[in-house]
């Protein structure tokens, strides 16, 4: 990877990106500083200006570009800012019979369970607390280590390297220290009268470059913080004059999207409609001329598990990013070959994805979108090691090819004819 500043800024994103809350932060600072304005969904909206994003529930969020000539579609990205972690329960501080301060935690979306054990984790999330008869809330990250699951020695349990059906109830209880302090948390972000939270445990320690030339990124939440970099940074250098742009980034995503900010709820088509209403757009014209790409990441060929791998439709890393094409997925073979040729003309590198037959991958956001609208859809992501563990494994070159891609689609047209789907992007224009 010859930009450094591309994997400077990714960095920089993995490590503020701690939980959906604090993620949705930092993309509303960017967005900011970009130019954008806040609209709030119980406002009405004029749409007078062209750069616009919208937020709900503080952890999902929706930004779209108007140009200023008439347009007749949405180019739509959707990744997911949530990542496996811990949750901590409702009033779930104990001291355990040799005084070591715990805290009872709920799983939060499909941890690799040892990946968590003896690292360095922190919280981040949102608390709602009491001020002058209002309930309010903030948004925190404490950063620093708080807490620690410590794994089960070798010498108290010999099974350990032969067994590992872990208890998430017993093993993965997260130890705060030899405090008898219950009301840490209060004294950890400084606020009173606190009534609830949402706090998640992450893993803080800082991504770094590893490989004989730097080139495979080892890091917290790269599943799907990368996803959300690449689509926000194409979507903020993109200019597309005759389609709305549209960056989207879900909560919920890790535990099923049916939530009130999930790609299951109603806040894409809400959002898509409103603007269809005030620009005074035909929905189902508009609609008919879209395209949405859902990215997530894949798996990758495991270098010490190759029989895991599909006879014909393995990704291994540095192949580039992954068109997936599964059953559970909304790639079809016409929205697949819309992507190929982009990529093709644009040299950017590609290699479509398959699960073996007898296993089951996770399904896509644009899968669960579609149940509310029907625009055509395709699957992209990268392949990555140690998925849903608390530090993964991904190629920094595959985050590049997936950001071309995605800066290629912006900024490209695609029209859909009788006679087949027009592909227009700078100078060329292409049938298919």
């Amino acid at each position: 990877m010859k930009d450094k500043s591309f994997t400077r800024n990714l960095i920089n994103m993995l490590e503020k990106c701690t939980c959906a809350f604090t993620a949705v932060s930092e993309i509303k600072s960017i967005l900011d500083k970009n130019g954008y304005i806040e609209l709030k969904e119980s406002d009405n909206w004029n749409l007078s200006n062209t750069k616009y994003y919208v937020v709900r529930n503080d952890a999902s969020i929706i930004a779209f570009n108007i140009p200023k000539e008439k347009v007749d579609s949405f180019k739509i990205i959707t990744s997911h800012c949530d990542t496996p972690s811990l949750i901590l329960k409702s009033d779930g501080v104990y001291i355990n019979s040799d005084s070591y301060l715990m805290h009872n935690i709920i799983p939060y979306g499909g941890l690799l369970n040892y990946g968590w054990f003896d690292h360095s984790l922190s919280l981040a999330g949102r608390v709602t607390y009491k001020e002058d008869d209002l309930i309010k809330s903030k948004i925190i990250d404490h950063k620093r280590p708080v807490a620690v699951i410590p794994s089960l020695a070798i010498h108290l349990n010999d099974s350990a390297n032969k067994n590992l059906d872990l208890n998430m109830q017993e093993d993965l209880q997260p130890l705060f220290g030899l405090s008898s302090e219950k009301e840490y948390i209060s004294k950890l972000i400084g606020i009173d009268n606190m009534k609830d939270y949402s706090l998640y445990l992450y893993n803080c320690e800082s991504p770094e470059l590893v490989g004989l030339n730097d080139e495979l990124l080892l890091s917290p939440r790269i599943d799907n913080i990368t996803s959300v970099y690449t689509s926000l940074k194409a979507f903020l250098e993109s200019n597309n004059k005759k389609a709305i742009n549209v960056f989207t980034s879900f909560n919920s995503e890790e535990i099923g999207s049916q939530t009130v900010d999930g790609a299951d709820s109603s806040f894409l088509i809400d959002t898509l409609k409103k603007i269809c209403s005030i620009l005074n757009l035909d929905v189902v014209k508009v609609f008919a001329n879209s395209f949405i790409i859902s990215s997530d990441n894949t798996h990758a060929s495991h270098p010490n598990h190759k029989d895991l791998d599909d006879k014909t439709g393995s990704i291994k890393l540095g192949d580039g990013f992954a068109l997936i094409r599964e059953i559970s997925s909304t790639t079809n073979d016409k929205s697949l070959s819309v992507i190929k040729t982009l990529c093709e003309k644009n040299d950017i590198k590609y290699k479509i994805y398959t699960i073996r037959n007898d296993l089951q991958g996770g399904s896509a956001l644009s899968s669960i979108s579609l149940s509310h609208l029907s625009i055509l859809s395709v699957d992209v992501g990268v392949a990555q090691l140690a998925m849903h563990s608390s530090k993964e494994v991904c190629s920094i070159a595959d985050v590049y090819e997936l950001y071309k891609m995605m800066k290629s689609f912006y900024n490209s047209n695609i029209s859909f004819l009788d006679s087949g789907v027009k592909i227009k992007w700078h100078i060329t224009t292409l049938i298919l």
